[in-house]
């Protein structure tokens, strides 16, 4: 059979081919050249952030999310269709069976003299067909078919890993929001306190209504940026739960000001990493997939060949069916060549080359896609970096200044207006640093996402004693 198997008209096939810069833009490490490596553990990667709720909501999400149940669902038909696709490299046996009770027609042309109206006609019989795949036509569709499956399976990757960081961006999110409720009801004591000192002050007359309307206005405005915090802080949680298969209505996350730990991400990250990005494998095992189909195009031009076997017994009714006399069998090739088609053989090999041409180009996007994500989310955590300590200090600077500020008013030195300007400064300030905070964690989520998933100083090359360099401190 092998011998029979012929060649193959698909070109030999070689990844598209991309430049590869020899290091980051944004960040430290050396690139090497990537091959899809999705069949590769990418394991809890959100447990560097250490945060066991957050393990819980992981761990339901992919017990329990229906859009990977939709994504698996596709990989099941993919491997259905391989296994379709490959029962064409194996002979066809089959059986039948068929009494039956005829009568032809009084004019039927050529009918003898001596021929019955009716008559019964008893048929069983075993066939066997088998196609010699001289032009390499099955074992293409073959291995198409197979490029295929394993690229359904990397799109299932994927699917669980934008899920899987789109709840970790979403559950910071939330405790960002936590945060800044805790600090929006420090605020608000202090505002109440401050309201109270005013209308104490206002009572003996040291104080003027100017006073009091403006420490009224820092109260209102305070519990307005509260209700907007717990009415985003809402939205964010019904989004968690439909994430994890839940309806919004029977779903909750109780809130806390504990902080989520910035994790320490290697600054050498080498562009291995890339290989195990679940989209460009995908991109790959398509393109490869289209090079096969061109094999398949290509061999429509040559004749096709095929053996065919058969072996029954055949009688009128008449005694046993299974004698030596009602034997009947066939065997013989049967070759067949399509001479005129008007041109549809040569626009089918067109049409396999265009898409052969998409997938490259396809593929040539998304690892183009990857190399931005990558520096993207570097720049974006190292820039933040410097952000959030210039927040930081900001907030600082202003909680002494509104320390000071109410220590003068309740001294009768300045107004309150001074007091609203300092204490204003210093909410906003505290924010800003909280909301600063979140991109970064967000962004660290989305940088091991650009990379494909988790990963560890083994596959790294860095020693089990040396400490990581942190992108951001």
């Amino acid at each position: 059979m092998t011998l029979l198997a012929g060649c193959s008209l698909a070109p030999t096939y070689q990844r598209p081919a991309i430049d590869i810069p020899s290091n980051y833009k944004e960040g430290s490490g050396l690139w090497t050249a990537a091959a899809p490596a999705d069949t590769e553990a990418r394991g809890d990667w959100w447990q560097v952030f250490n945060d066991s709720a957050l393990d819980g909501l992981e761990q339901r999400l992919d017990a329990s999310n229906p859009s990977l149940s939709v994504a698996l669902a596709r990989y099941d038909m993919a491997h259905a269709y391989e296994g379709e696709i490959g029962s064409q490299l194996f002979p066809h046996l089959g059986a039948a069976a068929s009494p039956t009770d005829n009568r032809q027609s009084n004019s039927r042309p050529l009918r003898g003299n001596g021929q019955p109206d009716e008559y019964d006609a008893n048929t069983a019989e075993f066939s066997a067909d088998y196609e010699f795949d001289f032009w390499g036509r099955v074992r293409n569709e073959v291995a198409a078919g197979k490029a295929q499956t394993q690229a359904a399976d990397s799109d299932l990757a994927s699917a669980k890993l934008s899920l899987q960081s789109q709840l970790a961006d979403l559950y910071i999110l939330l405790r960002g929001y936590d945060i800044q409720a805790h600090i929006l009801d420090g605020s608000l004591d202090a505002y109440r306190k401050g309201l109270t000192m005013t209308e104490n002050r206002m009572a003996g007359g040291i104080a003027s209504g100017l006073s009091l309307s403006r420490a009224q206005n820092q109260l209102s405005d305070a519990l307005a940026q509260a209700a907007e915090v717990t009415a985003q802080r809402a939205l964010t949680e019904h989004a968690i739960a439909t994430l994890v298969g839940v309806p919004a209505s029977r779903f909750s996350l109780p809130a806390t000001d504990i902080q989520i730990g910035l994790p320490t991400i290697p600054a050498g990250i080498p562009s291995t990493l890339l290989e195990r990005r679940p989209d460009i494998a995908a991109a790959e095992r398509r393109t490869f997939a289209a090079n096969a189909d061109i094999g398949v195009a290509r061999a429509a031009f040559y004749p096709s060949f095929s053996l065919s076997a058969l072996f029954g017994w055949q009688n009128t009714g008449n005694g046993s069916l299974l004698t030596a006399g009602n034997r009947m069998w066939a065997l013989g090739p049967i070759g067949a060549l399509s001479l005129f088609d008007g041109g549809l053989r040569h626009a089918k090999e067109r049409e396999a080359k265009a898409r052969f041409d998409e997938a490259a180009g396809q593929y040539r996007i998304t690892v183009l896609n990857a190399f931005q994500q990558v520096e993207d989310n570097l720049s974006l955590l190292t820039n933040l970096s410097r952000e959030a300590h210039d927040e930081d200090d900001a907030a600082a600077a202003a909680r002494e200044a509104a320390q000071i500020a109410t220590n003068r008013y309740s001294e009768g030195v300045v107004n309150y207006l001074d007091v609203v300007t300092a204490q204003t400064s210093y909410l906003q300030a505290k924010r800003n640093a909280e909301q600063v905070r979140t991109r970064r964690l967000q962004a660290s989520v989305n940088l091991i996402r650009a990379l494909g998933g988790g990963w560890s100083n083994t596959r790294m090359g860095i020693p089990a004693s040396g400490e990581p360099v942190a992108v951001a401190r």
